[in-house]
Parts: structure tokens; sequence; C-alpha cells
């Protein structure tokens, strides 16, 4: 009796017994089982605080193809790396080591050096983000960084084959604490020049705004179209975050993307469904789903065939992979472990309640 395998388990079958009998094939196998890629978001927001140096080393240790980080604009130009863009108080305290009240000025109104003084080294003790990441390992001290800085970090480390998948944080419902998009864009190119990093660069962002001021300026940078159709925060529906474009208006999000000009869709991992992935496939979209932490959708996401995930447990997602008999991405280094025995500890450590919402994650 013949049992008949779906097309993604297929396509990994076929891999491996190729990859194993011939050995004149050992090159293409190992590029093709590695064009799954493996995104540590934000570092490894789940083990290492996030956005962080130390996070990103804590990624490269355990072994990405990615680092995926967000970005913001100071008011001096400089791209810093930041989920929010204002100060998040469930991750940030100021020079005196107090946590934040509530969300501060927006970074886009600060310079580079006042930003450089806050601490992103811990979470809140008394935040829900530090009872959904409690396997997260403190780093105090631990500032936000600039773009360059995350260049010049990997460069040390030698970790010359990971990409980066940078979003641009833009939120055009709030004008105020964001630049325009052109400006923006043009801000990251320039450090991307001047690191050599551009061939190994793909810009993301929910605002597609900002996606099409880098195709005018950037026509041969990858982008990736981020989507969210959640309840309390759904980005296809007005038009204020796809430049326009409704989802009312077409069929379903991934003919959105392509009508956008896009050729790789990064939806919520829960809105993605076979039929919407084959659907993506019709239209020559390449899927990479955010942000998928747990090992069976992991597993599930793989067998359908995406072509990467973006989690913040790349260590989880290594171990799904390896069962499976994907190649792995590189280990560089090994997984930081700072001594802080020898730091004063910071003012304000006891769990402070902080009701969730003040700094709400949306991804």
């Amino acid at each position: 009796m013949t049992t008949l395998l779906s097309p993604p388990v297929q396509r990994l079958t076929w891999l491996r017994w190729s990859c194993t009998t011939a050995v004149g094939l050992s090159l293409w196998c190992a590029g093709a089982a590695l064009a799954f890629d493996a995104q540590g978001h934000r570092g490894a927001r789940g083990l290492a605080p996030e956005n962080t140096l130390v996070g990103f080393e804590h990624a490269l240790a355990i072994g990405v193809t990615t680092l995926e980080l967000d970005l913001v604009l100071s008011a001096d130009g400089v791209p810093v790396v930041s989920h929010d863009t204002t100060p998040n108080p469930d991750i940030t305290r100021d020079r005196s080591g107090a946590w934040l009240k509530t969300r501060g000025t927006p970074f886009h109104r600060l310079s580079a050096a006042d930003i450089g003084h806050f601490d992103v080294g811990r979470i809140n003790p008394g935040s829900r983000y530090a009872r959904d990441f409690s396997s997260q390992v403190p780093s105090d001290g631990e500032r936000i960084p600039t773009l360059a800085e995350v260049f010049k970090r990997v460069n040390a480390l030698r970790a010359d084959h990971v990409r980066f998948n940078i979003e641009l944080k833009l939120n055009p419902t709030r004008p105020d604490e964001s630049p325009a998009p052109a400006e923006f864009v043009k801000a990251v190119l320039a450090v991307l020049e001047q690191y050599r990093m551009t061939s190994r660069v793909t810009l993301q962002s929910f605002d597609w705004r900002v996606l099409r001021a880098a195709r005018e300026q950037a026509p041969a940078l990858p982008l990736s179209y981020l989507s969210a159709q959640l309840e309390r925060y759904n980005t296809l529906v007005s038009g204020d975050w796809t430049d326009g474009l409704r989802l009312a208006d077409f069929d379903d999000a991934p003919s959105m993307v392509a009508a956008a000009g896009g050729s790789l869709w990064s939806p919520n991992f829960r809105d993605l469904s076979q039929p919407l992935l084959a659907r993506a496939r019709e239209l020559g979209l390449k899927v990479i789903p955010w942000t998928v932490n747990d090992i069976p959708d992991m597993g599930r996401l793989i067998d359908w065939g995406v072509d990467g995930i973006i989690t913040d447990y790349p260590d989880r997602l290594r171990s799904v992979m390896q069962s499976r008999g994907m190649a792995l991405p590189p280990q560089v280094g090994t997984t930081p472990v700072r001594d802080t025995s020898a730091m004063a500890p910071p003012p304000v450590v006891v769990p402070v309640p902080v009701p969730f919402g003040v700094a709400p994650d949306l991804r």
C-alpha cells in the first residue's frame, strides 16, 4: 500500500534523500535546506532582553539565519533599535534606575545620546510582560543600541552569514511620533551603505508607505509586507497602514500584498491558513509568519511549507528543524553570560504592579 505525503513533507523527504545519496549535490542541498529562514525575533526575546546587543549575541549563539529587529529614528537622525515609538515602561528604567510609569517623549523627539541613557536590560517584574516572558534572563545596564552598533557587534563576532530583517516602526495614526517615511528610509539606507550591509538586509513594515519609499530609493532591496488581522489591531481594513489599499477591495491579504508590488508576505501566524498559503504561492509570494513560539505551531507551519518563521525562541525552532532533518544555521560564539554580581542593584527591582496595557505589545 502506498502512503501519500503532503507536498511540503514530500519536498523535505526528497531533499533528505538526495542530500544523502548524491555527493555531487552537497553544496546545492546545503543551500536549498538553509533557504528556510530561522529568524530570532528582537534577537531572542523569550531568552534575553529584546532588541539589545546581548539579545542579538544570544540569538547568534543559538544559531539563526536572520536577526529580526525594529528601528525608530532619533531627533538627530540616528536609527536606533526599539520596537516602540516611545519608551516602553514595561522594559525601561531611567537614569536613576526607576521604572517609567507611562510612555514618555517619542524617540523621534529625543537625541540618540538621550535615548542611550535608558536601561532596557530587564522586564519590569510587576508587569504581565514579565509573566509572559518568565524565561528571559536579565542583563542590567543594557542600553538601546543604534543600528550602527548592531552591525559593529555582528562584524566583531564574524557572523558573516547572518541576515537582518529590519522593521521600520511608524504609526500612521500617530504622525507626531514618527518621521516622514522617505526621511526614515534615507537615514537607514545610509547606515546600510556605510557598513556594506545592503545585500544582507530585508526591510519590513506594517506601514506600507515605508515600503513604497524604500522601493523608490533602493529598488533592489528586498521588502517584507507585514500584516495583522487581530480584533484590536487590524492593519488591512482602513487603508491607513496599507498605503491606501483596503481588504474590502481584494479577495484576500495575499492579493493586497501582490497589488502593492510585494514578493514577501509576513502575516501574524494565526491569520495564515493552508488555502491562504496556496494563494500566496499562486501570486509568487514567499511567506514568513510572525511570531511563532510554540513547538506544535512551528512544526505545523514548516510542514505546510512556509519559507521561514519569526520566533522569540530560536532554540525551540532549531530543535524542530533538527527533528525534521533540516540544515541548521551556524552558531556563532557561546551563549553570553554576564556576571552582574559586582554591579550595584538598581534602586527599583521589587515587583511594582503596572497595569498591562500601558505598553501594549502588538507583535
